[in-house]
Parts: structure tokens; C-alpha cells; sequence
């Protein structure tokens, strides 16, 4: 019966496939499966790539050693471990993203991850959990997802790290965050965060991954990490869609 069911299944999914065919997100070109981007179109998309700072991720104008961080990790170390991004937050990019973020596009996140899988692939071998940047609840009701937690979920599935999408929580309703200037941030995400009391035990001694959308100033980030750093986790690795460029 399991059979007949998926092969149904497997049918009416090539029969809208043929009806609808899948598009590019980005030019609208038929493309070979849902969220797949066409090859005209990854040149439109700026990938980071090395050679990057060892601990923040950010691309660096020139060759370096191993390990060697930025001038900003070394003068305002962050306190998780390293955090890795898939484009540079630019034109294509932010409408991507944002058509994910406000505009209902939740099929996008099958376009995000095999980037993040690639981006993150050395902290996702020794990742024990994804935990996704919560929302508090009034935004989460006006929003009615919460995409980190999607892109959490679609991540876990490809990768079988287990995602904890209630493992933390938001304990007070912030400003939005675009137009604050970077300690504004800071100021506005205190004490904001929270571990859900029954993930405590669990959360002890491991290594997790917070997985958002886009890596700004790292206030979010950094205020998330030093909460599940003073619960017991033994290590804090961000992996995110996309990274604006700020000036070190």
C-alpha cells in the first residue's frame, strides 16, 4: 500500500511538474527541480569565497594563513566559535531573501540549502543540533512562520542533524533592526533571548549551529551564542544565508 501510495504520489507530482514546470526564483527560466537556480543566473549572485576570516567569515581582499582572523574578531572577539555565509547581501540577494522573509515565498528555502550544506559542511560534520534565531510570538502570529526555523528544517532533513526549533525563545518583543545603527543593536537585542527550560539538559556539552537569514553586525547572533554559551553549550557555530558588507 506504502508503494502504491508514493508511486501516486510520484505521479501527480511529475503530472504538475509538466502542468507547472519549476522556475528559476530568480529569471524565471525553466529549470530542472523546484528551487533550482538556472545558470544564468548564478552570476547575478555574489558567493563568498575565500580567503575569509577564520572566525567571522567575512571575505578578505587578499591571501592569508590559516586561521588568521579580521582586524574586527581581533579587536571585538565574538563568542561563538565561526560563522559562515553562503552570498554577500546585495541586490539579488535581498530580493530573494526578502520575498522568503515577508512575501510567503517559503518554497524559496529549497534554493538556500545545498548553498548552506556547502558553506557550513565543516561545522555540520560535528554539529550535534541546528537551532534557528527565534521570533517572539507577536511577530510569529503577524508573520505566521518564522524562516529561520524553515531553513532549520530543510537543513536538518538534508543533513540529519537534528533541529530544535523550540529550544530558544524570545523574551521580549524588540524594534525591527534595519535601521538601527550597530550599537543600537546591541542595545536593542539584550537580554532578549532565552533557553527553553527543558532543552537545558539536552543542550549541556554539545555543538550547535544558530541558523538565520542574514548576518548583519552580529548583535542577534552574538547575543544568542553568549545566552547558549552560559547555559552549558560547549560550542556556538552560525551559518546564514546571506552577509552584509560592513567595513571592518
Amino acid at each position: 500500500m506504502k508503494h502504491i501510495c508514493s508511486k501516486a504520489i510520484g505521479i501527480f507530482t511529475d503530472g504538475v511538474d509538466v502542468i507547472l514546470p519549476p522556475r528559476c526564483p530568480i529569471s524565471g527560466d525553466i529549470v530542472s527541480s523546484q528551487g533550482a537556480i538556472s545558470s544564468k543566473s548564478w552570476g547575478k549572485l555574489d558567493f563568498i569565497a575565500s580567503p575569509l576570516c577564520a572566525v567571522c567569515g567575512i571575505p578578505l581582499d587578499f591571501e592569508v594563513e590559516d586561521n588568521l582572523k579580521c582586524i574586527s574578531c581581533i579587536d571585538n572577539p565574538p563568542p561563538f566559535k565561526s560563522a559562515r555565509s553562503v552570498f554577500k547581501y546585495g541586490d539579488v540577494s535581498r530580493d530573494l531573501i526578502l520575498g522568503f522573509k515577508h512575501g510567503d515565498k517559503t518554497h524559496l528555502v529549497s534554493s538556500f540549502t545545498p548553498f548552506l550544506e556547502q558553506a557550513g559542511r565543516e561545522m555540520l560534520e560535528k554539529a550535534d543540533y541546528l537551532l534557528p534565531v527565534p521570533l517572539h510570538t507577536k511577530r510569529f502570529i503577524a508573520r505566521r512562520y518564522n524562516q529561520a526555523a524553515l531553513i532549520a528544517e530543510d537543513l536538518s532533513k538534508s543533513t540529519s542533524v537534528p533541529h530544535l526549533p523550540m529550544a530558544m525563545k524570545r523574551t521580549r518583543s524588540t524594534p525591527p533592526q534595519g535601521h538601527l545603527t550597530s550599537d543600537e543593536r546591541i542595545k536593542n537585542v539584550q537580554k532578549a533571548f532565552e533557553v527553553n527550560q527543558k532543552y537545558h539538559n539536552l543542550l549541556k556539552g554539545s555543538s550547535v549551529i544558530l541558523i538565520d537569514d542574514v548576518y548583519t553586525t552580529g548583535a542577534t547572533i552574538r547575543e544568542c551564542s553568549k545566552v547558549l554559551l552560559k547555559h552549558g553549550v560547549a560550542e556556538v557555530n552560525v551559518l546564514t544565508i546571506a552577509r552584509v558588507m560592513l567595513a571592518n
